[in-house]
């Protein structure tokens, strides 16, 4: 499956097993990966254009990873829309997608999982049992299949992004990680796949997570260092507005732990859900 894309001339091939894509990759120069889970948006293109910045042959990755989604998540209503994704990546310059199967990925049950870091336990590890440990069994198989020396992650799932580069380093991949910044609707609210979801009512009510984060961000570049009660405040605000709170917490940046005075470059980071839709968002913070 071809697509045009990925420059002027060029094409963008999609591969669907590993045999066939390590062919492809064989003698390229510089490979960066983009992981995704597909159903695509805005966000996710700007992963794209960062990572041309970084290499020659920029890989896509599109799976839906089972491992990853907690039990009674939304693994099964997740968005299949590889079609429409490969037309996406084809005109942001990606030069070529990975898509394998459940079946390529997995081919026999997956015993042997990594274990994510002591900072994945706490925020959304804490409320999605297992999640992390997909994640870093996932991006481990796609470092070793994929071969890229560099990787693009965005900051939106800010955890996630700290438990990929602990994973890196302590596992000595020669893999160097890039965050791109978190990219927003026009109202601020931060773009997800997920969004989809959200009713008409939903979406108009979902960037007040942002709004409350905003105004914690403000408070204590302010001077205000109550941290606790500043989140608390926001968790109050988000509940009285019929959001049903996981979190709302701040953190240090260094190693996701509570701040403590000398901390100065902080995250306040928080996930909610309206109706059957968990939104995340974060801010970072320069106290």
């Amino acid at each position: 499956m071809n697509a045009e894309g990925a420059g002027p001339g060029s094409r963008l091939e999609v591969v669907s097993t590993v045999e066939a894509l390590r062919a492809r990759l064989r003698g390229e120069a510089s490979v960066v990966l983009v992981p995704t889970m597909g159903n695509l948006h805005a966000g996710h293109l700007a992963l794209v254009a960062e990572a041309r910045r970084h290499g020659s042959c920029v890989v896509a990755s599109i799976f839906v990873n089972r491992l990853q989604f907690e039990p009674g998540g939304d693994f099964d209503r997740y968005p299949r829309t590889l079609e429409r994704d490969c037309e996406l990546l084809a005109a942001a310059g990606c030069h070529v997608v990975f898509a394998p199967g459940e079946s390529e990925l997995y081919p026999e049950p997956q015993e042997i999982r990594l274990a994510p870091p002591k900072a994945a336990e706490q925020l959304c590890g804490e409320f999605r049992p297992g999640h992390f440990e997909g994640v870093v069994t996932v991006v481990a198989k796609l470092f070793n299949i994929v071969a890229p020396h560099t990787a693009v992650f965005g900051r939106k799932d800010y955890q996630q992004l700290f438990v990929i580069r602990t994973l890196v380093r302590q596992m000595n991949y020669p893999v160097r990680i890039v965050g791109v910044d978190t990219v927003r609707e026009p109202d601020g609210l931060a773009m997800s796949s997920r969004n989809g979801y959200l009713s008409s009512e939903e979406r108009t009510k979902a960037v007040r997570l942002g709004r409350e984060l905003r105004a914690v961000k403000a408070a204590i570049e302010s001077g205000r260092r109550d941290h606790e009660a500043l989140c608390e405040i926001a968790t109050a605000n988000l509940t009285a507005a019929g959001w049903r709170v996981d979190y709302v917490a701040l953190r240090n940046q260094s190693g996701l732990a509570v701040p403590g005075p000398a901390d100065r470059d902080l995250v306040v980071l928080g996930a909610a859900w309206l109706g059957r839709t968990r939104l995340i968002d974060n801010l970072e913070i320069r106290a």
